[in-house]
């Protein structure tokens, strides 16, 4: 089961694509995985004939569970061995990045292949018997998108296809009705108050260990971003900010780095993650690999594409590996200030922060001073003392700042 996500502690089996003595290519699919963030397909590791499957369909196991084994020394075409015989001398576990994968026959009684969690909870959640959905995936396995259409005809306004991305998102969207919280106990009398999911305590184990292993520290510069509003059109201000943080990186790249012990590893290339928030439901911190190569319109269609599949659980494990620096935008709601936590192991985060029209001092180039009505904003790194110290964060925060307000296409 791949790592998907820093909260994402365990995953369903919900479709295999072989069964036991099927041969299977290299990279071929093998299994299909649902975890509260993703849904994707993962790749066989190796070719030979499918000997062991170790979990059922429908099943949900932790994330480095091995799921099944795969005869490496058959060839393709040869009949496999019956189940009485000895295992083959010769297997490979199909694990992916260290975690297994498998595959399941289909039911043998002729019914629809178990749904994902999203999808249970989501009829949990509207009261809908699944039996009643007509589904459209694999095998007539009901989706998200055919429990929400069902929803949504039988007149719940409260479930929409499409859930708000909070501070997160890269670009505007019309409100969507949501439906309302689940009201906590006061604790008074016999109530137990509600219990945390599994994400969001797998994310407060990881900002809890963040803290413990970085020297946290945070810097802020404020940042006047007429020209990004000039600019900017239909864009909103993140892929702008994005692309003046790379060009900073590219000068200071000791803030592209991953400190790992002792060592701090600078990265040539620059793999952007950009925190999405899914609500209720968590976080999750999708990856623009090479970000150095794009344009701010490029770096506007990749983060607007990652952030959508996000919400769909559509993102693959790739997807949410490997940043090298971190950008957060709670700014879209309004925030002034914030001091986020580090990504572990990347060494800084900087964070979007509301631009707000006010009145500020400029200068004529002569001398003169005014007062005058801009769009400001305000930066805030954190970043590791371990690795950096205040002149380097400043200084790259200056260089951010620099871009933004010279900004010129």
């Amino acid at each position: 089961m791949p790592q998907m996500g820093v909260s994402v502690a365990e995953g369903t089996i919900t479709a295999w694509r072989k069964r036991p003595g099927d041969w299977v290519e290299r990279d071929e699919v093998i299994v299909e995985i649902s975890t509260d963030k993703v849904e994707t397909e993962v790749p066989s590791p190796a070719a030979g004939r499918v000997a062991e499957l170790l979990v059922e369909e429908g099943a949900t196991v932790d994330v480095g569970t091995l799921l099944a084994t795969i005869d490496t020394g058959s060839k393709p075409g040869q009949p496999h061995a019956d189940e009485s015989d000895p295992p083959p001398p010769s297997r490979v576990r199909t694990e992916t990045n260290g975690n297994g994968t498998a595959t399941k026959p289909a039911a043998p009684n002729g019914k629809a292949p178990p749904v994902s969690p999203v999808v249970r909870r989501i009829a949990e959640e509207h009261e809908v018997d699944l039996s009643a959905v007509s589904g459209t995936g694999r095998r007539g396995r009901v989706t998200k998108k055919d429990l929400l259409a069902f929803v949504e005809q039988a007149g719940d306004g409260r479930a929409k296809a499409e859930r708000p991305l909070h501070t997160e998102s890269p670009y505007k969207e019309e409100a969507v009705p949501r439906a309302p919280a689940p009201a906590l106990d006061s604790g008074e009398g016999e109530g137990e108050g509600e219990q945390l999911s599994v994400m969001r305590r797998q994310i407060g184990e990881h900002m809890v260990r963040s803290l413990q292993t970085a020297a946290h520290c945070t810097t802020i510069v404020e940042a006047d971003m007429t020209a990004i509003e000039a600019a900017r059109g239909r864009l909103s201000y993140l892929p702008l900010v994005a692309r003046a943080t790379i060009a900073a990186l590219r000068e200071h790249p000791r803030l592209n780095a991953t400190l790992e012990g002792d060592r701090l590893l600078v990265h040539d290339e620059v793999h952007l993650g950009i925190a999405v928030s899914l609500g209720e439901e968590g976080l999750i911190v999708p990856v623009v690999h090479n970000a150095h190569e794009l344009s701010h319109e490029g770096l506007g269609a990749r983060i607007k594409d990652l952030a959508m599949r996000a919400r769909a659980k559509q993102l693959s494990p790739d997807e949410v590996r490997g940043a090298t620096f971190t950008i957060t935008n709670p700014g879209r709601y309004g925030a002034l200030l914030a001091t986020p936590i580090i990504n572990q192991p990347q060494v800084a985060i900087l964070d979007l922060e509301a631009v707000v029209k006010r009145p500020v001092v400029v200068s004529d180039g002569q001398g003169g001073d005014s007062i005058a009505i801009r769009p400001m904003t305000y930066f805030c790194m954190s970043w590791d003392h371990r690795a950096l110290d205040g002149v380097g964060a400043a200084e790259f925060l200056g260089t951010v700042k620099r871009h933004v307000e010279g900004w010129s296409d």
